[in-house]
């Protein structure tokens, strides 16, 4: 049996504070493979994504290829949600890749600012009844979960530009397309 984590998010963009948060996960031996899941159409956000769906993908896809060579090949990024037409609920994901990886052991990756909300997702009850959460501490929020030194990055400061704690292939990607400003 395998853990399998899915670690989902509207990544808009994906920073290093994600790329921290993947490492640790495995530095700590949580996990054995994760799935990184940009959301399609978030259900949870005041506005929608400022890169297109197809955008916050390609930008995932290049964040990990950054990441150290002991963890690439065990980190593979999901289309899932952003194929999926209507909105990305998590419970819906999960019942998905269930089928996909019977017998093993999904452990579902949030946040503690998430975790304080997962009452008001959708079917929360059954999703909770079919994963294993692991909660992330974050800079900011009641310590709830994993301490991981999680960094004090957030994509609304890199959206704003007062922040660029990307990759460089990310931050290229992200001048190349006009997106958040252009930086």
């Amino acid at each position: 049996m395998s853990r399998v984590g899915i670690y989902g998010g509207t990544f808009d963009p994906i920073h290093r504070g994600h790329l921290h948060v993947i490492t640790q996960l495995f530095n700590k031996d949580l996990i054995d493979q994760l799935l990184v899941i940009p959301a399609g159409q978030p259900q949870l956000r005041t506005s929608v994504p400022t890169a297109s769906a197809e955008q916050r993908r390609t930008m995932c896809e290049l964040a990990v290829s950054t990441l150290p060579d002991e963890f690439k090949n065990k980190v593979h990024v999901n289309p899932i949600e952003i194929l999926r037409q209507g909105p990305s609920y998590t419970i819906e994901t999960v019942e998905a890749l269930s089928h996909a990886y019977p017998g093993d052991q999904i452990y579902l990756i949030v946040g503690a600012d998430a975790l304080s909300k997962i009452e008001q997702w959708h079917r929360a009850k059954e999703l909770q009844k079919m994963v294993t959460i692991i909660c992330i501490n974050r800079p900011g929020y009641p310590e709830s979960g994993i301490d991981i030194d999680a960094l004090d990055t957030a994509a609304t400061t890199i959206r704003q530009g007062l922040s660029v704690d990307v990759p460089e292939i990310v931050a290229g990607f992200i001048r190349d397309n006009g997106l958040y400003g252009n930086q």
